[in-house]
């Protein structure tokens, strides 16, 4: 099946970003996708709790949500929005980090919340602390389609392989890690991060990226790395989007992952043990 990765550059203005989505969206049909991913924060990419509030919403009232369902079901395709940033009804007012997968008639078939927040120091400039406007998710989550069952995951959940383990022996055989990783963990772990979990599970794993200086209102400026990356079932780099914004087709077959783990059938030789 015919699967697009779309690498962008969100701003602070949901609605520009929705209109760059539904284009790209219309583009990559053209060209033959039958699904469709988009990176992490797909509709506001911004350093400023102000901004956020002012321009977030509830899932039910997001704009960006029902113009890319909207999409989805004029084009017939299925969508994974890697995640939004949307509003709770929480009463420490934060938000949630949420991946949705859009079915071909744009219903919603499963949502995610991101399990593990990015809360690290990674330069002396450059600090992170994603949990003090993000409440974290608690449940891992698998998507059903008519194409293979779909381990969902975001960004920072990369660095933990239970995760990964678990939704593989849930069944998932293609992980989805939409992001918006830092410049300077990206160039240090990112591939090797995305070749591992694929190594590890024998799944697809694809990962739609933002990329570049994201257009602000207010706030800090902020930089991510791109690099858009599809690695096969037996760790192979198939695409690296670099980091111009783009959309990147390829042929998603599940056969690969039957290849994958009948040469290395590692997951059913995981076992339980004591200590240490």
């Amino acid at each position: 099946m015919k699967t697009a990765l779309l690498q962008i550059t969100s701003s602070d203005n949901p609605a520009e970003n929705l209109d760059m989505v539904r284009a790209m969206m219309a583009e990559a049909v053209a060209d033959g996708a039958r699904f469709i991913l988009t990176p992490e924060v797909t509709n506001c990419v911004s350093t400023s709790t102000t901004r956020q509030r002012e321009v977030l919403q509830h899932e039910e009232d997001d704009i960006t949500l029902a113009g890319l369902r909207e999409q989805a079901a004029a084009l017939g395709i299925w969508l994974l929005i890697g995640s939004l940033a949307i509003k709770t009804h929480d009463a420490d007012g934060r938000f949630a980090n949420r991946s949705f997968m859009i079915d071909p008639q744009g219903q919603i078939v499963a949502r995610y919340d991101k399990i593990h927040m990015f809360d690290v120091q990674v330069t002396e400039t450059e600090t992170f602390r994603e949990s003090k406007n993000y409440r974290p998710g608690e449940k891992a989550v698998v998507a059903q389609t008519d194409f293979g069952t779909v381990g969902l995951s975001i960004c920072y959940d990369i660095r933990f392989p239970h995760l990964y383990a678990a939704l593989a022996q849930a069944g998932a055989r293609i992980l989805t890690v939409p992001a918006a990783f830092s410049p300077v963990t990206g160039a240090a772990h990112w591939e090797s991060l995305l070749r591992a979990r694929a190594i590890e599970t024998g799944c697809w794993v694809l990962a739609p990226a933002q990329t570049g200086e994201h257009s602000k209102t207010r706030g800090k400026t902020r930089h991510t790395h791109g690099h858009s990356m599809v690695v096969t079932p037996w760790g192979e780099v198939l695409i690296d989007a670099g980091t111009d914004q783009g959309i990147h087709i390829f042929d998603l077959h599940d056969s690969s992952v039957t290849e994958a783990r009948r040469r290395v059938p590692s997951l059913t030789h995981i076992r339980s043990f004591d200590g240490p």
